[in-house]
């Protein structure tokens, strides 16, 4: 298990270099024939009228990369201007106004459009009884294509008991909400996650002992529930156990393109107060846990070829062989505005550092 934090401090983020994102005439990446890598936005250089350069960073490479894509200063670093970040998936953006319209946007998208992004709009938000639609936990979609795959379905977790379905590219309909009321409040301030395999929005209980299934097909108040029970936990000195127990606990479902569910427990303390009174966070401990379909959680310091990515975006997991540079067996963990993480799960390594200064959201890799 990798519990113990290091003390190594990662370095700046190498050189920054500039590009138009290396794609080929043929369409292919210089990263994968099939794929790009995975990413992280790591801001904007400002170039005039609101407008900056969007700079990222691919995880299997140590320089940074400054795009000639021009994005609105104040959508990448969310700073509550006319445009309030509420999730992110596949690579889109979620966008909540004042107006109570939810809007899914590519902007950030580094293989999205430069010149023409898409704004999707979704219906109003309704509010069901002794529920909000203020406060959006986050935003999760059935694929990456929002805007032209009618079957597409995006899911929105509010703090609280209401789930709400929309497909915003139905056909057979105009697009409207399917609101559900969670009936367990174990769920109510949980992230929502889109399972591939099983088709359907799963959403964690608080503490990770109950998993709850939601059928969009097929909406109901009443979900399929799973106990999850716990297996092969160590036995960990009286001080590990301590620490752990003085930490801030949350829980994390995460999906691999084979279909394998993995839980990842973090336990993060404070470690320093900003000027602002701002408490900073970071990750004192991390296990994973490898679930089955009897509910069977197995606890794992191996997920072979794969790195789990988890950040603002819905969490997911990409194979460390299709990109030559990215490190299997890890956990990689942003926080806006606060941590920075780097996990190997064979206890070789445990990077942890407080960066205050770029947006949280990994984009997983994006067909081509």
């Amino acid at each position: 298990m990798s519990l113990f934090l290091s003390r190594l401090r990662l370095g700046k983020q190498g050189l920054l270099r500039r590009s138009s994102l290396l794609i080929f005439s043929n369409g292919f990446s210089s990263s994968s024939l099939h794929q790009t890598p995975p990413c992280n936005i790591l801001g904007a250089k400002p170039c005039g009228e609101g407008l900056g350069k969007l700079i990222i960073k691919n995880a299997n490479e140590r320089d940074a990369t400054e795009l000639e894509k021009k994005v609105p200063m104040d959508l990448v670093y969310n700073n509550h201007g006319n445009d309030t970040i509420v999730g992110a998936s596949h690579g889109w953006i979620a966008t909540l106004k004042d107006d109570g319209i939810l809007r899914l946007q590519d902007d950030l998208n580094p293989y999205a459009s430069y010149t023409e992004p898409k704004h999707i709009p979704l219906p109003p938000l309704v509010t069901m009884r002794h529920c909000q639609t203020k406060i959006v936990t986050n935003v999760s979609m059935s694929s990456s294509c929002p805007d032209d795959d009618e079957n597409c379905v995006v899911a929105a977790k509010f703090l609280g008991a209401q789930l709400s379905f929309c497909k915003p590219a139905s056909q057979s309909s105009k697009p409207e909400w399917t609101n559900i009321r969670i009936k367990n409040p174990c769920f109510y301030s949980s992230r929502v996650v889109f399972s591939k395999k099983e088709k359907m929005f799963r959403i964690l209980g608080y503490g990770g002992h109950l998993m709850g299934s939601w059928d969009p097909c097929k909406p109901s108040e009443d979900p399929k529930l799973q106990i999850l029970h716990f297996q092969k936990i160590p036995k960990l000195p009286k001080a590990t156990r301590e620490l752990m127990d003085s930490c801030c606990k949350s829980e994390h479902l995460v999906e691999s393109p084979a279909g394998e569910t993995f839980l990842v427990k973090m336990y993060r303390k404070t470690s320093e107060i900003s000027k602002g009174g701002i408490a900073k966070m970071k990750t004192r401990a991390l296990m994973v846990f490898k679930i089955d379909e009897e509910g069977n959680a197995v606890h794992t310091q191996d997920i072979g070829d794969l790195v789990i990515f988890l950040s603002d975006s819905e969490p997911f997991c990409a194979s460390a062989a299709s990109f030559p540079g990215l490190h299997s067996n890890h956990v990689e963990f942003l926080e806006a505005f606060n941590e920075v993480a780097y996990i190997d799960l064979s206890g070789h390594a445990f990077i942890s550092y407080i960066d205050s200064h770029f947006p949280a959201y990994y984009i997983p890799p994006q067909k081509i």
